[in-house]
Parts: C-alpha cells; structure tokens; sequence
C-alpha cells in the first residue's frame, strides 16, 4: 500500500500522527511543540551531502535530545579516502534552533572551533563552514551556493510499530544544484553547478531505542536530465508508504518498497544490489570508498557506513517508460543506533 498524504498538522492533538502516508513537498505541517514526548528524546538534523565528480562534502547539524552534533565530512574519490570531522556537546534538547519546516529558517550552530550555517537566500541556499581541527589540522571551510530546487522531493511519515506516540517525518529533496568553493589545507577545490549536485536529509522524529535503517541516493544527469533516486528501508512501520521515488526533471515517479542485498564482506567489498517488489528498480551500486564511523558507549551506540559509488541498472517511470542508468555517482548505507 502506497497512502498519499494530505495537507494539515502533523500530529492529532494526542501526540499522534494525523496521516502516516508519502507526498511530493510538505504538505505535513510539523510543530516542534506538538510532540508529545519528553525533550530528549525529540531528534532533529538538517544533512547536505554534495557530490562532484572526483569529491564530495557532507555536513550534519543534528539536536538529538541528549547530544548535539556538527558534523563535516570529505570524500576523495580518486585516492579512496574519506575523513571525518566532527564535535559534540550535551543535552541542547532543542536549543540548537533546528527550524520547523525544511522551507523556512535559518541555522548557525557552533561547537568548540567548529562552525556550520544554512541560510535561505532568494534562489537558493548557502551552506557555510569552518573546521579548523579537520583532518588533524588541515582544517575544511568554504560556502557552497544550492539552486535549481526541484518541483518535487520525497516526504514521508512514518509511525513505529508498539510506540504510539513514535514518528519520523522526513523530507529528502535531491538534485540541487551546487556551485561554490572548499578550502581544504589549504588546496581550494570548486562545485560547479553543470556537475555538482546536493541532497539535503530533513529529519525530525521520535525513535525507538534501537533501529538499523538502509538508505541509497543519488543525484546527477542521465542523458543531460537531471535525475535522482531515494530508496530506503528500517525507519520506522511502513505499512502505508516506502520512501523510495526515483526523480526525472525534477518531477517524482513513486516506487514500492526496495531491498537492499549487500556484500558479504565488508561495506565496500564488491556490489550491492537492488530490487523492488514492483520490478520497477533494478540497480547494481559499485563502491568507491566506505565513510565508515563507530561510536560505542555501550548505552549510546551508533555504527555506521555510508559508502560511496556508482549506480547502474534499470528504472520504470510511472508512465512506464525505462531509463537505463550507468554510472550515476551516490552513496548507500547501512546504520545500527542505539539512542
């Protein structure tokens, strides 16, 4: 089953969802002061993740009740390497300032020496950051201009099986157009926006204490178009719709539900593969480089590995036309929490 949702609040006045279901833009008004939990246990972050041909970026401001979280991360293609930045603090429970909507509001967050901002800005967004620890000192900084934003996105809300006042909304909106600069130890290093496109992950929720989740992106050019595709699984009870859509000019095709069949060594190992139960995505993903992190405090655990590579295969469009995708560079993941 495949629920599309209508327009309104997010939650019943009980703490509820309204509507589990999936639509193109947000058509689900979230309100922070709607849940119906205790503070530390209401997550939010706001992800981009830009890729280029031979590079990528990923920054990460999340509020996760009791952690807050700047992250900054830079893939090297070529050389097969990825490094983490990163810095912590305790307990914000919301003080981090995470906007309602992936619309509207801007955020600046800072912790220690490590600074990230979003602004939205008349055609656009601007990503801005400053790492001076990254890498052991090299330090990463730059501003990256988004545009071009699509017609539509993936949205999704999603309850959690035995946990009534559980939820993730979620909004994913691909093929952003990138265009800025990175400085990087010093080497500047360029996004132009004929190459470089962006995926912002807009998360808010309530979870469960331990969930594994599985997600795939990409957003490029296919025959000079641009497409993307979002497919995922684990975030929640999706009996009333999967997130999974592929996105053609910026126009979105819903899929069913996707399984993910990964190597059987490590992350980054040898292809994963793709099927849906429809037939209507049927994909091979090479890896590049594994974006691996651990973190294991025994009460708070988070494994994760987000690899890097290229996807090839075959898509059916609602109107049952086929694109034959080959060498669309994205990334996929595997992530265990305990939180």
């Amino acid at each position: 089953m495949q629920h599309r949702m209508g327009e309104g609040p997010l939650h019943r006045p009980d703490g509820r969802l309204a509507e589990p279901g999936w639509a193109c833009a947000e058509v689900r008004r979230y309100s922070r002061a709607s849940v119906k939990a205790p503070k530390w246990r209401l997550k939010a972050w706001d992800y981009y993740c830009i890729t280029a041909p031979d590079y990528a970026l990923a920054l990460t401001v999340a509020d996760n009740g009791y952690m807050g979280f700047l992250g900054t991360a830079w893939m090297d293609f070529a050389a097969r390497t990825a490094v983490n930045g990163g810095a912590m603090s305790a307990f914000p429970m919301g003080r981090m300032g995470l906007p309602d909507s992936a619309d509207a509001g801007d955020v600046r967050a800072a912790i220690g020496g490590l600074a990230i901002e979003y602004r939205h800005e008349t055609g656009g967004r601007r990503l801005i950051f400053d790492d001076p620890g990254f890498g052991g000192g090299r330090g990463l900084k730059g501003e990256v201009f988004l545009s071009d934003e699509p017609r539509d996105r993936m949205v999704v809300a999603t309850p959690f099986p035995r946990a009534p006042r559980a939820f993730y909304y979620n909004q994913k909106i691909n093929c952003l157009r990138a265009e800025g600069e990175v400085v990087l130890g010093g080497e500047r290093l360029a996004f132009s926006p004929d190459s470089a496109f962006a995926v912002l992950d807009w998360g808010r929720g309530v979870w469960t204490y331990d969930n594994t989740w599985y997600w795939g992106s990409a957003s490029g050019l296919h025959e000079g178009r641009r497409f993307g595709l979002n497919i995922g699984h684990g975030f929640g009870d999706t009996s009333a719709a999967s997130e999974n859509m592929v996105f053609l000019d910026g126009v979105a095709h819903k899929l069913g539900e996707v399984t993910f069949h990964l190597p059987k060594g490590a992350h980054d190992s040898g292809p994963w593969r793709f099927t849906s139960d429809d037939g209507r995505f049927e994909m091979t993903f090479e890896p590049i480089v594994d974006r691996a992190s651990a973190t294991d405090l025994k009460v708070i655990r988070s494994i994760q590995h987000q690899v890097f590579g290229r996807y090839s295969g075959e898509v059916v469009l609602d109107d049952g036309r086929r694109l034959a995708i080959r060498d669309l560079l994205g990334f996929a993941e595997e992530v265990e929490n305990r939180w």
